[in-house]
């Protein structure tokens, strides 16, 4: 699963680049089978009548099982990418912070697959993901 090497100072540090950092994601928490990170609902991440896009919380919930997924595999022979991602939007949100936490369903040798849940300050869910990453053996 996820090695304890890779903890949210680290992932914060060294991982969190382009979309994820322009969006203001930051990683909260790392378990074994899970990976959890906060973003702002802001400007960033809202959509013309001052909710929360939904394609800001499918960002979230990739980035969050991408990211996990690649945590679990052998990094010097292979690598995933996305084959699907589906995304439920349960609820609106305004401002503020949502809360995402992917975990793992499926870890096999050629595929995973993630839940990622969002949820408001409030804890009420938010939008439900699962997202199924191919793992790719490297040249």
């Amino acid at each position: 699963m996820i090695p304890s090497h890779f903890t949210p100072a680290f992932i914060n540090e060294k991982l969190n680049t382009n979309m994820t950092k322009f969006l203001g994601i930051e990683y909260t928490e790392v378990g074994e089978d899970f990976l959890c990170a906060k973003m702002p609902v802001d400007e960033r991440t809202q959509q013309p009548f001052n909710m929360l896009h939904g394609g800001a919380s499918v960002v979230l919930a990739e980035s969050l099982g991408s990211l996990g997924a690649n945590l679990c595999v052998n990094q010097e022979k292979e690598y995933c990418v996305g084959l699907e991602v589906n995304a439920n939007h349960i609820r609106g949100v305004k401002s503020g912070w949502v809360y995402g936490k992917a975990t793992a369903v499926h870890i096999g040798q050629s595929t995973h697959v993630w839940e990622i849940r969002i949820h408001d300050e409030q804890e009420k869910l938010v939008c439900i993901s699962r997202l199924t990453m191919a793992v790719v053996k490297k040249k």
